[in-house]
């Protein structure tokens, strides 16, 4: 029986880097934030990335997850914190469909604990309680996304 050879390229996922391409913490009201006395905060998440192909390299890319975390207490800012954490991946042999899975859902799920980390060390170097981000799952925010995605090309598909 003869082998069959195919032309296909190999898939291949790599992490090439993992870095903090900017980070922001403020902390507005400080000290007198501090001198009130329960701590019962209002915190809200924004989360986004975005992905760019380095020049001259079609296999290597930057992805930035940016997860920027404001804590008020009634209408005072507490503090506010953003932090874009990138990586390089190198990624080859890919269909489209799976190529934006990767850089939509499995490159942010690389990227988070690495932006937890820092917005957890900072707040708590910010004089705060510890903070936790909680699991995000990266998944299931893509298939929403290509979902609506797909609903609003439907929506506009309708209206032609």
């Amino acid at each position: 029986m003869a082998e069959e050879t195919t032309n296909e390229p190999a898939k291949q996922i790599g992490i090439s880097k993992i870095y903090v391409k900017d980070f922001s913490f403020e902390s507005p009201k400080a000290p007198e934030v501090f001198r009130s006395g329960e701590w019962t905060p209002k915190t809200d998440l924004n989360l986004r990335s975005s992905h760019s192909p380095l020049e001259g390299d079609d296999k290597l890319h930057e992805v930035v997850l940016t997860i920027t975390v404001e804590a008020k207490q009634e209408e005072t800012t507490m503090f506010l914190a953003e932090v874009q954490q990138a990586g390089l991946f190198q990624i080859d042999g890919y269909d489209e469909e799976e190529f934006k899975a990767i850089i939509g859902s499995f490159c942010p799920n690389i990227l988070f604990p690495y932006a937890r980390e820092a917005i957890a060390s900072t707040v708590q170097r910010g004089g705060f309680p510890e903070f936790v981000l909680q699991p995000i799952n990266f998944d299931a925010l893509y298939l929403q996304s290509r979902q609506a995605q797909a609903a609003q090309q439907a929506e506009a598909a309708e209206k032609h």
